[in-house]
């Protein structure tokens, strides 16, 4: 039987990653605009004025744009809240993210194409047949089982149920990245403590925190074994990628709206590579311990596979922040580009770099570039060290711009 054709969907919290997503083979991006998206605390989202070029840059490219507006919506959203559909209608954004039925309605009303939010916990076929009025692509709830996904998606075919444009709604996952402790991410923790709702994008992440759970009678600590214990470890669907596919979804969907450039490489190249291995029968358990190596190396809480196969209790983390292999270091900037010989100017600002280190640039134009240095021409001359101030070139096939950052990769134990 011939596989259908998967959408890879990767996410985009800058240019940089935007650009980095399309090199790495996305067919897909979406991203937030102003304060109305789920990442509005965490990540530096688009303004209404950038919607134009990410459009402008999606379509050059061949690929899919698809806007996050799936916040909760208040009265005093609205004017904002057509002021960016108008705009997303007029640059010709594919689709549209979303949860409140203000924004389902506006959008019916713009006819602009509507994905439903994992925030509207889709969780069984009538609950489907329901959001096909309004849209062609739904995001399945989180906890779902693999079990439960492909009874929808079987469902589906059977029932013939079409959105819309005429097709068959499309079933879309999550298959990498943060997990939130609450039901499909709608979570209280953070509004009850700080007044920062999470569910406006304002999320303080009270969950990866440690606590002390005690008894107030006894005075009595519980023993827990893992202190993290409202953290769990991201999401990783790549060894049960293969299950995933034969499940019947459409859409595979990366979590990482607030991560860097080189997090959004890695992962999307990663599940580039292991559609393509199950496509062509080739995928293996050698491959999959080879990406898990590599998606290692850049942001991440531990991994697991989530609920799809059925856990009876989820996976915490053992530490706070990431559990990346490989750290990052900001050494300096861009500052010219010589386009007839196609060379890159980089000014070091902080720290040192030698021969033999591994750098990482990332920009809006080239999106992601990690290499070793094996040749440093520093100050015009070849050296064998860089120090703050120096001025060091590199070919480099894309313009550099002040916006290029400079970073030295490091093992984390050696940060």
């Amino acid at each position: 039987m011939k596989q259908k054709a998967i959408e890879l969907l990767a996410p985009a919290g800058s240019f940089d990653s935007l650009q980095t997503a399309i090199n790495a083979g996305a067919q897909a991006i979406y991203f937030g605009v102003e304060q109305l998206n789920m990442r509005t605390r965490s990540a530096g989202t688009f303004s209404i004025n950038d919607i134009k070029e990410v459009s402008s840059i999606c379509k050059a490219n061949g690929i899919r744009s698809y806007i996050t507006l799936n916040t909760v919506m208040y009265e005093h959203d609205m004017q904002l809240l057509k002021s960016i559909l108008k705009e997303a209608k007029k640059q010709g954004i594919d689709a549209v993210i979303a949860a409140d039925f203000s924004v389902i309605n506006y959008c019916n009303e713009l006819g602009i194409p509507l994905h439903i939010s994992t925030q509207a916990n889709v969780s069984n076929i009538e609950s489907v047949i329901f959001f096909s009025k309004f849209a062609d692509v739904i995001v399945l709830a989180r906890e779902l089982t693999l079990n439960q996904v492909k009874g929808i998606c079987d469902e589906i075919k059977r029932k013939k149920i079409k959105g819309p444009s005429g097709a068959l709604i499309k079933i879309e996952i999550f298959v990498h990245g943060a997990l939130c402790m609450a039901i499909s991410g709608k979570c209280y923790l953070s509004l009850h403590t700080q007044n920062a709702s999470a569910n406006r994008g304002a999320c303080v992440q009270n969950c990866r925190r440690s606590y002390t759970v005690k008894d107030t009678e006894s005075g009595e600590e519980l023993a827990i074994e893992n202190e993290y214990i409202m953290s769990p470890k991201d999401l990783c669907c790549i060894d049960i990628l293969d299950q995933v596919i034969a499940s019947g979804v459409d859409v595979l969907k990366i979590e990482g709206r607030t991560k860097g450039a080189d997090y959004v490489q890695v992962v999307t190249q990663c599940y580039k590579e292991a559609i393509l291995s199950v496509k062509n029968g080739t995928f293996s358990q050698e491959k999959v311990a080879a990406w898990k190596t590599e998606m290692s190396k850049v942001y991440n809480r531990g991994f697991w596979e989530g609920y799809y196969l059925g856990r009876t209790l989820g996976e915490w983390t053992k530490q706070p922040g990431s559990a990346a292999t490989e750290k990052k270091i900001y050494i300096g900037k861009g500052t010219k580009y010589y386009p007839k010989i196609a060379v890159g100017e980089f000014i070091i600002e902080s720290g040192s770099l030698k021969t033999g280190d591994t750098l990482m640039i990332t920009g809006p134009k080239c999106g992601m570039i990690k290499e070793k240095i094996e040749t440093l021409v520093v100050n015009g001359n070849k050296s064998s060290e860089a120090l703050k101030g120096d001025l060091i070139t590199l070919p480099f096939a894309s313009k550099v711009t002040p916006s290029d950052k400079l970073y030295k990769i490091v093992q984390a134990a050696d940060a």
